[in-house]
């Protein structure tokens, strides 16, 4: 089994910053290879979105909304992916989900984290 842990939403004014941070753990004995880490987002009323997704060697792709402000990062001895998100707007208001496609014992599974919410103020 993988464990996701997610922190970092909060409040801020319009043009801050924050960064999200999404810890994994593992139980032991099982051998987990990760395929891929994501970033979602979601508002009432709308389906949940990528916004940034890193692959298991390195590459990243960002949602067009997000390019050249949101910056999605792993740090592979922490277990942790982090979403530096700078220059928030109003619409970056969302509740944000960590999102793991995992290898467990050589069978893939898939992962959520249970979401933290983002509001940008005008």
């Amino acid at each position: 089994q993988v464990l996701l842990e997610e922190s970092g939403g909060g409040l801020v004014q319009a043009g801050g910053s924050l960064r999200l941070s999404c810890a994994t753990s593992a139980t032991s004995g099982t051998v987990v290879s990760i395929n891929a880490m994501e970033w979602y987002r979601q508002t009432p009323g709308k389906q949940r979105e990528l916004v940034a997704a890193i692959t298991n060697v390195g590459g990243t792709n960002y949602a067009d909304s997000v390019k050249d402000r949101f910056t999605i990062s792993r740090d592979r001895a922490k277990n942790t992916m982090y979403l530096q998100m700078n220059t928030l707007k109003p619409e970056d208001t969302a509740v944000y989900y960590c999102y793991a496609d995992v290898n467990i014992s050589y069978r893939r599974q898939i992962y959520w984290g249970q979401g933290t919410q983002v509001t940008v103020s005008s």
